[in-house]
């Protein structure tokens, strides 16, 4: 049995590899996306305070059963909280997971205690938060791509972020990024 985390200074990571372990020994396999990705590749130094974790099958009575037995309760909304974790929620989205006009999407898996936990990949989260600075210019999102691209640079494919951008009409969002990341001309 995985331990809980330290609920009231627990981070994102620490809040998902908890949570998606015990919903994958449910049989619910889910794939992390958006801020929560971002927190863990910049190793706390982006802070989302929410986690999106979307499930292959989308079955809100048996999540929650999962979760209540973790200690969340539902709010009247969407959203699960921990009340010794005030400062994260759960948030279960409908998939299947996109990114922009992408589909499908094939997320990292990492090995934790023996289940195969899945969220976007570096790249993949790149791209997630280009889309919302490409599509409603959102200058946050494009603040975390870079944040992502300095922290996990061996780990971004900068070609296929770039090809992912045109195929999006965001050529010039794909320029922006490499002179923020001093490779620009």
């Amino acid at each position: 049995m995985m331990k809980p985390p330290d609920w009231p200074r627990c981070t994102e990571g620490e809040l998902w590899r908890y949570v998606a372990w015990h919903l994958e020994g449910a049989g619910i396999r889910s794939v992390l996306v958006g801020g929560a990705v971002v927190a863990i590749y910049t190793e706390g130094l982006y802070r989302s305070g929410d986690l999106d974790m979307v499930p292959d099958d989308f079955h809100r009575d048996r999540i929650e059963d999962v979760l209540r037995g973790l200690g969340f309760e539902p709010s009247k909304s969407r959203y699960f909280r921990h009340p010794s974790c005030p400062h994260l929620f759960l948030e279960f989205p409908r998939g299947p997971v996109e990114i922009g006009g992408e589909f499908p999407v094939t997320p990292e898996e990492i090995e934790v205690e023996g289940r195969k936990l899945r969220l976007l990949s570096p790249t993949d989260s790149v791209k997630d938060r280009l889309a919302g600075y490409i599509h409603w210019r959102s200058r946050a999102n494009f603040d975390q791509a870079v944040l992502i691209c300095r922290c996990q640079s061996a780990r971004v494919n900068l070609e296929h972020v770039q090809s992912w951008c045109e195929k999006e009409g965001g050529a010039a969002a794909f320029e922006e990024l490499t002179r923020s990341l001093g490779q620009g001309e």
